[in-house]
């Protein structure tokens, strides 16, 4: 880029100097906090993602464990059990509530699960099967919340990157954009400021020269007009001639002050 992209567009004066200069501060200020925020919005990504791959780990063992939990239920009331447990269920029981948590000005959306209500199914299975059934339930339950969980990680893990991906361009935009194209022009101003201030000193020794000039004449002038004065002066009083007193005028002014006649 050249040097007139690398800077603002402003008219090179103290005042815009001064609001340069605070812009500057300011930017300087946010620079440092969104790095700070950048930090602290990475440490708390890298432990969501271990997070995340620790229940990850968990889920498999626990969705197993379900599974086989169900192919017992089914094994020992069978297959019909599944109808008697729809019957006897008329609302869910666990329920899923959000909620928002604040890390460094980033609102994370968080899940948790909740019981409401009673459970109805607990002549499920009285026939035959009824341990094989509240085991299966207590396994479902279980894997629900660790499925719970791994929500609210993975939402808060996509948000997170987001944020992150958003402060990280803002810090490179005021790092590489916003604070050189400040200084270049605070840089500008003053060369401009200084340069105004040369052709002002230069415009001022001219006028003195002027000045001088002009009083040296008037000096000359009177100085002139005082030795025509005279001469008009020594020409009435002596009968000679104005250029003949001008002559004895200036012999008198040349004459040797150390001898005396």
């Amino acid at each position: 880029m050249s040097g007139q992209s690398q800077r603002l567009n402003v008219v090179p004066t103290v005042t815009m100097l001064g609001a340069m200069k605070a812009r500057l501060v300011g930017a300087t200020r946010g620079h440092a906090l969104l790095k700070k925020k950048s930090d602290a919005l990475t440490v708390q990504f890298r432990q969501i993602l271990k997070k995340i791959v620790s229940t990850k780990e968990s889920m498999g063992e626990i969705m197993k464990t379900s599974s086989f939990a169900l192919t017992e239920v089914k094994y020992v009331a069978g297959d019909s059990i599944k109808h008697s447990v729809l019957e006897n269920v008329k609302n869910a029981s666990l329920k899923v509530r959000s909620k928002q948590e604040n890390i460094a000005g980033v609102k994370l959306p968080k899940f948790e699960y909740f019981t409401e209500g009673e459970t109805k199914n607990d002549l499920t299975g009285l026939a035959r099967g009824g341990q094989q059934v509240q085991q299966c339930r207590a396994a479902y339950v279980k894997a629900i919340e660790v499925l719970v969980e791994l929500a609210s990680l993975q939402t808060s893990f996509l948000t997170l990157d987001e944020a992150i991906k958003t402060t990280n361009r803002r810090v490179n935009a005021l790092e590489n954009v916003v604070k050189p194209r400040l200084e270049n022009t605070i840089i500008y101003i003053k060369a401009e400021l200084d340069e105004l201030e040369r052709e002002d000193f230069f415009r001022l020794k001219k006028i003195q020269g002027y000045k001088k000039r002009a009083i040296e004449k008037q000096v000359a002038s009177a100085k002139q007009f005082a030795e025509e004065q005279s001469a008009e002066k020594v020409s009435l009083q002596q009968g000679i001639s104005i250029s003949s007193a001008h002559n004895l005028l200036s012999a008198a002014a040349h004459k040797d002050e150390d001898i005396i006649f």
